[in-house]
């Protein structure tokens, strides 16, 4: 449909890894009319569909192009977080990993919230109904779902010498995604054909052809129009002009961990003191909104290498290789490989996660690479510090404050863990399979006379970063405790759910879109079925 209407039974803000999935499922009720509104523009861009390009999106028009706050344990840097800004939001512009997290984090979630619906039980429901998992019989996975889930088609034989090393260490080689994952594994991926597989190839295109779903690009929403506190519509901007779109069922807001608050705030509900400094009548107080973000922080090490690495990923002979066959180095996720290890013996279940980029990507690949050069890195799953999103302006235009405050617990227990991590990887580097294929240390930049301590810590705040995983910043809660229910509702604010990775209560030991998509899918059922 290209007519813009101004009623919907459903008005859907965002169509990333959640709000793509919501569009369809709600609008497969012939009689509900679905609005979702995109701020980007269609995924057109070819570096969409060829998955190592996804960098080539950054700081382009498909990115929101974030960055933090100076980060004190950072050396005082500003880290850039890339957002996916298109049809599919950052499921657009991801590594394309599927990585579901450990059953022991749903089963929080349910103690968290105090709905046993959010269990591991429930999400397995939902995972088998989500994933299609390519020559996987395992009765735990999906293997009819919208998401197409596969091995890597040309993964690095360095890769495999880092599995191999894995092994030398003590560590056990297995199939990704078991429940309890203790060991190491070649990443699976949301691919087809050596392709991304977007929640905009899943679930939205299968769904543009329905009449009453109308799918709104360049619409960036500018708040939601609240009646007493009754969520009544969004106002949006498109084409230079404001436009209001009224909801008789519901607003579901799924902007993600950054956007999702801002709209919030802007809309006047947040904290109200901080909306008054920003000269924002005040609608609902609701301290919690933007606070709690929680993101997976990474550092790693750099070797360089003789050959072998996604360096000639940009060789003609390459490209030929991906257009006629859909194979090579243009099909890689980069993060080839990684393995779930504990930073303490006395820890339930691993926090630290240690992968393996037979890649270049320093910088977050904004920076051109010179040599062949793989990462071996440690991502911290389970941080203690926690940080918070807040209005610069009341400009929806203007991006908002983004504050992670890494490795900032005062127990330095954020801080602890990622060295542990980081002489693991040191340690995995030395193993026979890898020692023979790996040349010098070349990230940290070396210094004469630094020793391996020293040079870990040069890791951790020259070169540590986001793995673009933020959540939490409208928590659910139970008893009144954060920002939505247990059923996704916001608190005080009828006709008003959200529907991303910022309800998230914490964080999983895993990556985020596996569970912001069976978020998307759970809104839907709870909204379908009261």
């Amino acid at each position: 449909m290209t007519q813009q209407p101004s009623v919907a039974d459903y008005v859907i803000v965002g169509t990333g890894s959640a709000g793509a999935v919501l569009a369809n499922r709600l609008s497969s009720d012939p009689r509900k009319r679905v609005v979702a509104l995109e701020a980007g523009p269609e995924d057109k861009n070819k570096f969409v569909h060829i998955p190592a390009a996804f960098s080539k999106l950054f700081r382009s028009e498909l990115d929101w192009d974030y960055l933090t706050e100076p980060q004190p344990a950072l050396g005082g840097r500003k880290i850039y977080w890339p957002r996916g800004k298109m049809l599919g939001g950052s499921s657009s512009m991801n590594a394309m990993m599927w990585v579901r997290g450990f059953a022991a984090d749903y089963d929080e979630w349910a103690e968290l919230t105090g709905d046993a619906s959010w269990s591991f039980s429930g999400a397995l429901e939902y995972f088998r109904r989500i994933e299609s998992v390519q020559d996987d019989t395992d009765p735990e996975s999906g293997h009819s779902g919208p998401i197409i889930v596969t091995e890597q088609r040309s993964p690095r034989p360095l890769t495999t010498a880092f599995l191999d090393a894995a092994a030398e260490t003590g560590f056990p080689v297995e199939r990704a995604n078991s429940s309890r994952p203790e060991g190491f594994s070649r990443s699976m991926v949301t691919q087809r054909r050596g392709a991304r597989w977007s929640v905009a190839d899943a679930y939205l295109r299968p769904a543009r052809g329905r009449n009453n779903l109308t799918v709104l690009t360049g619409a960036h929403a500018t708040r939601i129009l609240l009646d007493g506190t009754a969520a009544v519509g969004v106002e949006y901007e498109k084409d230079g002009a404001r436009r209001i779109i009224r909801a008789q069922g519901e607003v579901i807001v799924a902007g993600g961990a950054v956007n999702t608050p801002q709209l919030l705030m802007l809309s006047g509900i947040g904290d109200e003191q901080h909306l008054r400094r920003h000269g924002i009548s005040v609608h609902h107080h609701l301290p919690e909104v933007g606070q709690g973000l929680t993101d997976h922080f990474v550092a790693g090490l750099g070797y360089s290498v003789d050959d072998g690495s996604l360096f000639s990923a940009g060789t003609i002979s390459e490209f030929v290789n991906y257009l006629l066959r859909r194979k090579g180095t243009l099909t890689s996720c980069v993060e080839e490989a990684y393995g779930f290890v504990r930073s303490r013996p006395d820890l339930s279940v691993p926090d630290l996660e240690i992968f393996f980029s037979p890649a270049p990507f320093f910088d977050q690949g904004l920076v051109v690479p010179t040599q062949h050069t793989v990462i071996i890195g440690a991502i911290l799953l389970a941080p203690v510090s926690r940080g918070q999103i807040t209005l610069r302006s009341a400009d929806h235009t203007v991006k908002p404050i983004i504050d992670p405050r890494y490795l900032s617990d005062s127990a330095g227990i954020d801080r602890n863990a990622m060295l542990e991590g980081l002489r693991l990887c040191s340690v995995l580097a030395s193993a026979p399979s890898l020692k023979s294929r790996l040349g010098p240390r070349i990230r940290p930049i070396p210094r004469p006379g630094t020793h391996d301590e020293e040079m870990f810590v040069h890791a951790l705040e020259e070169l540590g970063q986001t793995i673009y995983h933020p959540v939490g910043t409208c928590r659910m809660g139970r008893d009144g405790t954060g920002v939505v229910t247990s059923r996704l509702r916001v608190r005080g604010i009828d006709k008003l759910r959200i529907a991303d990775a910022s309800v998230m209560p914490t964080t999983i030991h895993g990556h985020t879109h596996a569970p912001t998509v069976l978020i998307g899918e759970k809104a839907a059922d709870l909204i379908r079925h009261g």
